[in-house]
């Protein structure tokens, strides 16, 4: 297997890591509706295969952000969105 290949798939396995630590946050009824909403396109934004990962990480990060600073997230939403970002951050080129 080339450098290339392994390291798309690492890049491929971390995406999945983050959408799957999204998703208790995308499920969680005491996360706010609107904040639901940016989370699940966040995770819609890592499943568009038509980018590269580092281009639909950079994307969510921003997105993640944004939201992570909303007064009226839960502190266990936000730690979630953290740590989904930090994975997130470890994707490279």
């Amino acid at each position: 297997m080339s450098a290339a290949l392994k390291k798309n798939q690492e890049n491929e396995e971390k995406l999945a890591k983050a959408i799957s630590t999204l998703q208790s946050v995308s499920d969680s009824n005491i996360t706010p509706r609107n904040i639901r909403k940016i989370v699940k396109e966040a995770m819609t934004m890592l499943q568009d295969t038509k980018l590269g990962p580092a281009v639909r990480a950079a994307n969510a990060i921003s997105m993640l952000d944004e939201v992570s600073q909303d007064p009226n997230m839960p502190s266990f939403s936000r730690v979630t969105v953290w740590s989904a970002v930090s994975t997130l951050e470890s994707v490279r080129e």
